[in-house]
């Protein structure tokens, strides 16, 4: 029986964890395409004196008088942090630091001096009491459920109803806050309407996870999905997915290993973001190095097969002695053409299958168009061609190779006298 309670206390609390991450999840992708996250932090940590007076004023925390002070106290770090901005010529972000690192530590402040008279601790604020949240209950529709769920699906739902509303003067504003001002649009109300949404949601998450945490929720799975999806409905909804899946993963891991719930939450999300950047299918690491590997595979193959082709030329046969491959790469590009039969070795010489003679053709002719372009419009000498000649025959496609074929005289030659090959047919 005991199992079973602790089974349900800690689902109850995972679930807390989950909604109160879900509302920040979706404030976050639009803080983050703003370019706002420093003020999202600053709200998440600057809320609490307006906590603190509204609970010594009588509310209750997720009562209604905490929420307005806490907007209120939202409201305010925007407006000092722009008049910071504009009285004193203060970058935007440093004016940020100052006023939330202040209202925080003012919060701090009052909840040490007022600790007798509150029920607000420090320790809590600063990481929150997840673990003992399924113990403060009320009764909804007859059965008994963790208040601070309670809350956290209350905020759920009201910030996500508010987005929906203004979700386009959201995008509009969050891309383009120019051409927003300039189509009617209330770029000050869009913005004040999302930062009130993320009080809330800094709120709902105070007392369950803590000021660390709610900064953490409202940032990283929002710049995880950012780097995922190039849509914006699609990163708030990747966004909201990573955020309840690291609470859940996180709270797992900290029953498992019996330690703080928040701080483990927080290293999971930390964990998401890290796995992004090495997997996102554009941008991350694994990705360029991907990308870099096939590029470089391609331009050892292509430069292993100009090169036999140059041979030939100038020995004036189909087959020539050539080199050794200057890298390891070239060596195995080589191995890989003739197993392939694009390569053929005979007698000493090699020679090139008619596919690998008109794919050689055509990047020779690319380099020898390209030299004979900038021969003529670079003020280079022409012995200083070749490398950026190298480098544009690999890099740049064919549309262009085009243009500057027309723009060459038919039969042209490179700077060096050398026939430019014709276009391939077929």
């Amino acid at each position: 029986m005991a199992s079973d309670a602790s089974l349900t206390v800690h689902a109850w609390a995972m679930a807390t964890a989950a909604m109160v991450s879900a509302s920040c999840g979706l404030v976050g992708g639009l803080l983050v395409v703003r370019r706002m996250s420093l003020l999202g932090d600053a709200i998440a940590h600057a809320v609490l004196p307006g906590i603190a007076v509204a609970v010594l004023a009588g509310g209750s925390l997720g009562g209604p008088a905490v929420f307005a002070g806490a907007v209120a106290a939202a409201l305010a770090t925007v407006w000092l942090t722009q008049a910071i901005h504009a009285g004193v010529g203060l970058a935007e972000d440093a004016g940020a630091g100052v006023v939330f690192t202040s209202l925080f530590a003012l919060g701090v402040v009052i909840v040490t001096l007022a600790a007798s008279r509150i029920d607000l601790d420090p320790e809590c604020v600063l990481f929150g009491i997840l673990e003992l949240a399924a113990f403060d209950r009320v009764r909804v529709g007859g059965l008994l459920v963790p208040r601070a769920f309670v809350t956290a699906v209350v905020v759920f739902l009201g910030v996500a109803g508010g987005l929906a509303a203004s979700w386009r003067w959201q995008v509009f504003t969050a891309f383009d806050p120019a051409a927003a001002r300039a189509a009617g649009i209330p770029v000050g109300l869009v913005t004040s309407l999302l930062l009130a949404a993320t009080a809330v949601a800094a709120v709902a998450g105070f007392e369950a996870v803590g000021a660390v945490l709610v900064v953490a929720m409202l940032v990283v799975p929002a710049a995880t999905a950012e780097l995922l999806v190039q849509r914006m409905h699609w990163l708030v909804v990747v966004a909201v997915g990573v955020a309840i899946a690291a609470a859940c993963g996180g709270y797992a891991l900290a029953w498992r290993w019996n330690t703080s719930a928040a701080g483990m939450i927080a290293v999971v999300l930390g964990g998401c973001y890290a796995v992004a950047v090495l997997m996102a299918p554009g941008d991350g690491i694994l990705a360029r190095a991907i990308a870099r590997l096939r590029l470089e595979w391609r331009v050892a193959r292509e430069d292993c097969l100009a090169r036999i082709w140059r041979a030939c030329e100038a020995e004036g046969r189909d087959a020539a002695h050539v080199g050794d491959p200057q890298t390891w790469l070239e060596r195995m590009a080589g191995l890989w053409l003739e197993r392939r039969g694009v390569v053929r070795r005979k007698n000493g010489c090699v020679t090139l299958s008619d596919h690998g003679r008109r794919e050689a053709e055509m990047v020779v002719r690319s380099h020898r168009l390209w030299e004979a372009w900038l021969g003529r419009h670079a003020e280079l000498p022409i012995d200083h061609l070749h490398p950026p000649a190298e480098w544009l025959e690999h890099h740049v496609g064919a549309a262009m190779r085009d243009q500057i074929e027309a723009e060459l005289s038919a039969g042209q030659v490179d700077p060096h006298g050398r026939t430019i090959p014709p276009e391939a047919a077929g």
